[in-house]
């Protein structure tokens, strides 16, 4: 075998094995119109969810749109990466697409954190002009600099407070018990070290089982996902604190969105827009629904936080603010005060 032979070989066995990993060349001309591009989309919470139905909806509007050149395949509920496997997956190039909650970034970026401080958003206006301005444009740079591209932030909801022991109404009722909380973020666990509780860093996919065998006694979360996964059923307590905001951030590998043909890049970014204004009013919706049918399901004893008890939970949280405002930065702990001073609506 000649050399001039054998470095051909060897070319054409690297492009293969590229390709085959869903690594591109980061040159447009490699594709050509007919070609396929196959987008991996891996997001650990059920169909039925905000997020679940927001990704099937845009992989359908992307398939249509590009007359099935691009294929964006959805893998929910945890079915390719957990939690904490997914950031990897995504800047190594196994998936191209993931939506986890802001509080996964926490560990890598440590600044994503402000989502996670409790009661920083008296309603979900707030949360989206946070996203739309100041405090985005920095949160989103911490991601370049890990070949992240963040595309969009799709709501949740406000978190309430689940348990198995008793009615939370005051801080003072959380002592001693256990909470689940999300993984990579100290700031959830100061949040319930404030109120005496014990917090337990979980993923997603553990969580039901860790309830249902009392390995932890509470946890919180948005009501679509009580309701979707079903945590009602071994948690007969329910507090409507909305101490807290769930939302997922969009997020791209940055390789493989530049390169992209430009006119894909535009669909996606078009579609990607128009399926987020969607996700946001059905998030709202499927909140109000599911709460409904918890009401009707008979099976939580539900209290819902007066004005004068959520001081009483600020108050005691002030511990955690001072603590990790150097984690957060305070130039965006002063936005997030801005915002705030400029929308003084009722907690939504």
């Amino acid at each position: 075998m000649t050399s001039r032979l054998a470095v051909a070989i060897l070319i054409v066995l690297l492009a293969f094995f590229a390709v085959g990993c869903g690594q591109r060349v980061v040159d447009k001309e490699q594709y050509s119109p007919e070609e396929k591009i196959v987008i991996r989309f891996s997001h650990v919470v059920p169909q039925n969810t905000p997020k679940g139905l927001a990704a099937k909806r845009f992989a359908q509007l992307v398939e249509q749109r590009t007359g099935g050149r691009v294929e964006v395949q959805v893998f929910p509920n945890s079915t390719l990466y957990k939690d904490g496997e997914e950031l990897e997956a995504l800047r190594s190039g196994a998936v191209q697409l993931i939506a986890p909650t802001t509080s996964k970034l926490g560990e890598m970026f440590p600044r994503w954190q402000l989502f996670d401080l409790p009661y920083a958003f008296r309603n979900r206006h707030q949360v989206h002009r946070a996203v739309e301005g100041e405090i985005w444009q920095e949160l989103c740079q911490d991601l370049e600099e890990k070949n992240i591209k963040a595309l969009s932030f799709w709501d949740n909801g406000f978190k309430q407070l689940t348990n198995s022991k008793r009615k939370i109404i005051y801080p003072a009722d959380t002592e001693g018990l256990i909470f689940r909380v999300m993984i990579n973020s100290q700031v959830l666990k100061a949040q319930f070290r404030a109120v005496e509780a014990v917090p337990l860093p979980l993923v997603f996919s553990e969580l039901y089982r860790a309830l249902q065998t009392r390995q932890v006694d509470g946890q919180e979360n948005t009501i679509s996902n009580i309701y979707a996964k079903k945590f009602y059923k071994v948690q007969p307590y329910l507090t409507v604190s909305n101490h807290g905001y769930l939302g997922y951030v969009v997020l791209a590998n940055a390789d493989f969105w530049a390169g992209l043909p430009a006119d894909i890049q535009q669909i996606l970014e078009e579609t990607m827009a128009e399926v987020t204004l969607w996700e946001r009013s059905k998030a709202e919706e499927l909140n109000n629904k599911d709460f409904k049918r918890l009401v009707d399901s008979g099976q939580m004893k539900i209290h819902v936080q007066t004005a004068e008890e959520r001081e009483e939970w600020v108050e005691r949280f002030k511990p955690v603010y001072r603590r990790y405002a150097s984690y957060v930065g305070r130039d965006l702990l002063n936005a997030l005060k801005q915002l705030d001073h400029h929308d003084r609506r009722p907690v939504l």
